[in-house]
């Protein structure tokens, strides 16, 4: 069995630990980004000018700490599992400002219900903004803006982002055969990471 990463170690001991002190910053209800190695992570990343291509949300799963998140079937991932992901062991946890007075046990419930009614949809390569298949900012952004009425990343358009480079238009041509719909409605994780309604917490 191969051991856990040091990173992964020391984000479980602190986690660990901030039930009694609170001195760690992960939280239920926080967010969290990565990017990993992927023609998709590439393609992401020049559309959307960021260094992130994944994101989830942090709530509780049988009593643990778990990132609920769009990836293949939307579900729950071990921490250490989720940042074993990125072979540099990157990530940010990005919080709701003022979260000690929003973030109550009654508004908390409302995220756990919102989050678990998505739960087992298929991953949308496609990108669309129906509930039938759903990705990974689209998910973020829902639980909290259905759970709290509040809307983590400005929603955008399919054409405003950059769609001008030869990798992102492979991807395009090979998800939409049929014309690229850059009406959509869309929310990328760098949307969400630069929304005026959260501060970072930790980087690593």
């Amino acid at each position: 069995m191969r051991r856990p990463p040091i990173a992964a170690v020391v984000f479980l001991t602190f986690c660990a630990a901030s039930c009694q002190s609170h001195n760690f910053p992960l939280r239920e209800g926080d967010l969290v980004f990565q990017s990993f190695s992927s023609p998709q992570t590439r393609a992401i990343q020049l559309a959307t000018k960021s260094r992130f291509s994944h994101m989830g949300i942090i709530l509780r799963h049988d009593d643990t700490l778990m990132v609920y998140e769009a990836v293949g079937p939307v579900k729950f991932t071990s921490i250490s599992d989720w940042i074993d992901r990125d072979p540099g062991e990157h990530f940010v946890v990005k919080r709701l400002k003022n979260a000690e007075n929003i973030l109550t046990k009654e508004n908390l419930e409302k995220l756990e219900r919102v989050a678990a009614s998505f739960k087992g949809r298929p991953y949308d390569f496609a990108f669309n903004w129906s509930d039938e298949k759903i990705y990974c900012s689209e998910l973020v952004w829902k639980i909290y803006d259905r759970a709290l009425g509040i809307e983590v990343g400005g929603l955008r358009k399919m054409k405003d982002f950059d769609l001008s480079s030869r990798e992102v238009q492979m991807k395009l041509e090979e998800r939409y055969p049929n014309g690229v719909p850059l009406e959509e409605t869309v929310i990328s994780p760098q949307d969400v990471f630069q929304s005026d309604a959260l501060a970072t917490v930790y980087s690593q």
